[in-house]
């Protein structure tokens, strides 16, 4: 038998233990790495969100200067924002909302993302002061 194992070891073979201690260390591994790229991917989907969201606060900041209010901004509507400039590739200009309008506040809702299925239930909420109200994860 130690002539056996003697040869396997100058042959260059792996024993059982050594293997499964591989395999051990690979599952740990993954059950880190998996999590964290799942939350890093929703992140990046809504950073495209985030953008949107800030071409639509740009638009209402020039219709304040137009008509010292944002009573009667609505999106769409009335706000100035390119036809293009809120479709991208998981958000659709449809996927943007304005709510609470008043004389002096506003909150834009950007998400959930329509064009894609890995960030479902996600939303980004950002009101006229700059504060984020809800930020990338989910509303359920």
């Amino acid at each position: 038998m130690k002539k056996l194992v003697r040869q396997m070891r100058r042959g260059g073979a792996f024993t059982l233990v050594e293997l499964m201690i591989v395999v051990t260390i690979v599952a740990i591994l993954a059950l880190i790495a998996i999590p964290l790229y799942s939350a890093n991917t929703v992140a990046s989907i809504m950073s495209e969100g985030v953008a949107g969201a800030g071409s639509i606060r740009t638009a209402l900041r020039t219709y304040y200067s137009q008509n010292g209010s944002y009573t009667g901004a609505t999106y769409p509507g009335t706000l100035t924002i390119g036809a293009t400039d809120l479709q991208g590739k998981y958000f659709a200009s449809g996927d943007y909302q304005l709510l609470n309008v008043t004389a002096s506040t506003y909150t834009i809702q950007a998400g959930p993302p329509s064009q894609t299925t890995k960030a479902p239930g996600t939303y980004y909420q950002i009101n006229q002061l700059g504060s984020e109200l809800g930020n990338y994860y989910t509303n359920q």
